[in-house]
Formats: C-alpha cells, sequence, structure tokens
C-alpha cells in the first residue's frame, strides 16, 4: 500500500480512519475534525472486523483508534492491521489514562495516545505528528512510555522514534531522569549506579543524538511530549 508510511502531500487534507464503537463519539469527531478543512475522514469503523477489512484498502495517513472495544479492542486493530500493512501509523484515543492500557496500546504498535478531554486543535496537531513518523503523547502520559521502554527493553518493545531506539535500557532509564531535572548525583542514588556510570551513559546519549550537553538533552525530549513543559 503505497499510501501507508509517507507524510500527506503539502497542503492537501490529512487522510484519517475512524475507530470507535460509540457512533455518536464518532460522529462528533467527524465533525470537528471535518471542519477544520485540514482533515479528510476516509472511513469508519465501529468495531475490530470492520477496520481490519477496511484499513488496508483505504490507506489512511492515521488511524485515529479507540482504546476500549470489544474483541480486544485498539490494540487488537492495531496488532492485526500491522500484520499485513506494517508502515500503517495509528493514534490511540480513549477516556482512559491508565498506564496498563496506554503500554497495551504503544506495545501493539501504536505510535501515540491521548486521552478524550484532548481539544480538537491538540487532536489535529497530535495527527499531523503522527502522519510524519513522530510519536505523540499527552503529557502526564509520557512517563509511562519512557518506564516501559526502561523495563522492557528488547524485541517486544515498539519502535516509536528512531533516536529514542538507539538508546539501551539503562541510557533510556537517565534519559528519563535527566530530563526530569534530575542531577547526577540524584540519578546515581535513584538507579543505584555511581556518579562515574552515570555521567558514561549521558555521554552516550548525546553522542548518539547528537546533543552537546543536558539543556539541549532536555530540549528534545520535551519536543517529543517525553516530558511535560513544566518539568524543564
Amino acid at each position: 500500500m503505497s499510501g501507508h508510511g509517507t507524510s500527506p502531500t503539502s497542503g492537501a487534507p490529512l487522510k484519517v480512519f475512524l475507530v470507535d464503537d460509540h457512533q455518536l463519539f464518532r460522529a462528533g469527531v467527524r465533525h470537528e475534525l471535518s471542519a477544520t478543512g485540514l482533515v479528510e475522514i476516509v472511513g469508519e469503523a465501529g468495531d475490530v472486523a470492520g477496520a481490519v477489512a477496511q484499513v488496508p484498502q483505504l490507506a489512511p495517513d492515521v488511524v485515529l483508534v479507540d482504546v476500549h472495544m470489544p474483541d480486544g479492542g485498539g490494540p487488537e486493530v492495531v496488532r492485526q492491521v500491522l500484520a499485513t500493512c506494517p508502515a500503517s501509523r495509528f493514534l490511540a484515543l480513549s477516556v482512559s489514562d491508565a498506564a496498563e492500557d496506554v503500554i497495551e496500546a504503544i506495545r501493539a504498535g501504536a505510535r501515540g495516545y491521548v486521552t478524550k478531554t484532548i481539544s480538537t486543535e491538540e487532536l489535529l496537531e497530535a495527527l499531523r505528528m503522527v502522519a510524519d513518523g513522530d510519536a505523540v503523547f499527552s503529557p502526564r502520559l509520557a512517563g509511562f512510555v519512557l518506564d516501559a521502554f526502561a523495563a522492557a527493553p528488547g524485541p517486544a518493545t515498539v519502535h516509536l522514534d528512531p533516536e529514542l531506539d538507539q538508546l539501551t535500557g539503562r541510557e533510556r532509564e537517565v534519559l528519563r531522569l535527566i530530563a526530569r531535572g534530575y542531577a547526577y548525583k540524584e540519578v546515581a542514588r535513584e538507579l543505584y549506579i555511581s556518579v562515574k556510570t552515570v555521567e558514561t551513559h549521558v555521554s552516550a546519549v548525546l553522542r548518539k543524538l547528537q546533543l552537546s550537553n543536558r539543556h539541549q538533552l532536555t530540549r528534545w525530549a520535551m519536543e517529543r511530549r517525553l516530558v511535560p513543559p513544566g518539568n524543564y
């Protein structure tokens, strides 16, 4: 499917497919996004089977998928579509901000997760970011994702960001703490490692991300919404 995995043509409406088992909610999202003139809703489904059948044929830029639905919900939609269309991009939209829901969606292959309290403008920006290949999360959910990366590095980890994926599990832990404003001594105490080891990990992170100092590192993490802006 040539339509998958590429950014939408400049100036062209973003092609979005909606998946939610509540028809009234779908209608509301369709109306709000279509009214911007920047989004074209190319299709919608109210269940897993309908989404899995239609998404590969319609090749949207982004699939906006609810998490909690029968038959495995959003994560099952993501898993099944990615099995045949690996370049598809998914943004989870849910009423839930529970860590386990966020982690399940991301591990299934969603590139982002936002809650249904999001404004139309914020949702539009999140869709654009996912279409461009970025990862996006509601700020308070970003910590869940970083924690999951740190706790379970390896083949099961979803590749959200090519640059972030260069880092080892320990380097991600250090990145998470440094970006949240921890001093080297505090990072060492938190992770039960020496300050020298922290310095080594920070140097590796800076080298891999081609950054010069911890301030740039924090900015890098903020731009990817890995830490809330107030943490800087």
